[in-house]
Formats: structure tokens, sequence, C-alpha cells
């Protein structure tokens, strides 16, 4: 009879043991080709082939859905949809940011977990950095962008159009986030454009530029 119940007790501790070692997985973004997930609180954008945080592999993505396989199951799910229970919803972050020189916000932050100062442009339809941050950053937009024409300034320029990891201000971390490299040394200072605040909520109020992240 013991050796019975030494037995059960071990098989709950194995099956225990089994259930807390599973991954928690969430999908956070969705694009052609890569998809952002959340595997234990670790956020990352992975291609398709690729395999994330906790060795979760990105078997197919598109604008409706992702196929991800965990622990050799494949499963096909929605954004947000989770593969365990119990993931906490973020709670929302703001960043105050006072008006500068000129009208201008800058604003200390950072891409793919490198230091970058940025210039807020609302009428930038993207993140835009020249190629010579783009290089600091590690960012090899000659492989992994499309190329482009935009226009600037002084005239047109051949750019690269590439999806970053993460543009973090303060404490509000943004998830796959479209981006413009331009050829060149413009523009001067990082660009941290609509493709980033369309994603939080922003307002300005009395030379102050506040930022909200959304759930």
């Amino acid at each position: 009879m013991r050796s019975v119940v030494l037995l059960l007790a071990c098989a709950l501790s194995l099956v225990s043991f089994a259930l807390t070692a599973a991954p928690r997985v969430q999908v956070v973004g969705l694009f052609p080709g890569a998809v952002v997930m959340n595997v234990d609180g670790q956020r990352k954008l992975v291609r398709v082939g690729q395999a994330g945080p906790g060795g979760v592999e990105v078997v197919s993505a598109d604008g409706t859905g992702a196929v991800l396989r965990v622990e050799g199951v494949e499963r096909r799910y929605g954004l947000s949809r989770e593969l365990s229970v119990g993931f906490a919803e973020p709670e929302r972050r703001q960043v105050s940011i006072a008006q500068g020189q000129g009208g201008h916000y800058w604003v200390a932050g950072s891409i793919n977990g490198q230091p970058v100062q940025f210039l807020v442009d609302t009428g930038a339809t993207s993140v835009a950095i020249n190629e010579n941050q783009a290089r600091r950053l590690g960012i090899d937009f000659r492989v992994d962008g499309r190329q482009i024409v935009v226009g600037t300034a002084s005239g047109t320029a051949k750019a690269w159009r590439v999806n970053l990891n993460s543009v973090k201000v303060g404490a509000i971390d943004v998830l796959g986030v479209e981006a413009v490299v331009v050829e060149g040394g413009s523009p001067t200072d990082a660009l941290l454009g609509m493709s980033f605040l369309s994603r939080v909520s922003w307002r300005e109020d009395q030379g102050v530029l506040k930022l909200e992240s959304k759930l």
C-alpha cells in the first residue's frame, strides 16, 4: 500500500512539474512573415522559420493568424490568443516630454534595446533613421529591408523599409514597429514618426507632449 502511495505521489509531482514548466505564450503582433510573441514575459519579433524565446518556432504568419510550434506541437491562432491561462494584461504606462528649443520635442529612447535620441515628428509616416545610425544599431537594412524612394527636405533619396523588433520611449515599449532607413546622413536625428505614435495615445498640453500606452 505504501509503495502505491509513493508511486501516486511521484506521478502527481511529475504532472505538476510538466504543467508549471510549460511556457506561457501570447501573440501581441502579426505581420506578413513575422510574429511578435511574448513567451514567459520575454517579447520579441520572430520571423517565419526562426525560433524565439523558449524555443517557440514560427511556422507561418500573415495578417489573420499564425502557426507556432510550442514544444513540438503546432497550433494556429489569432492575435492575443494565449496558449496558457493566467497571463496578466499590461498596465497603461505614461511618458511626458517637455517642449524644447524651436517648439520641438526630443526624448531619449531605444531601438532594439540600443539607446537613441528621438525627435518627435508627427508629420513623418514612419520612424526614420539614417544609414549610419542603422549600422550602429546593428540593422542589416540592405538584406532585411525593402528598397523604396522617400521624399526629404533636399529632394528624393534611396531608402529601405524595415521592421524593428522594438521601439521604447520611457516606460512605453512598442514591438514590431515599421521604420525607414534613409541613405546618407539625413535625418540627423532619429525621427519618432507615426508608425510608433499611432500605436500609443498622445496629446499636447501646454508645452508638454503626453504619451500613454494602449492596452
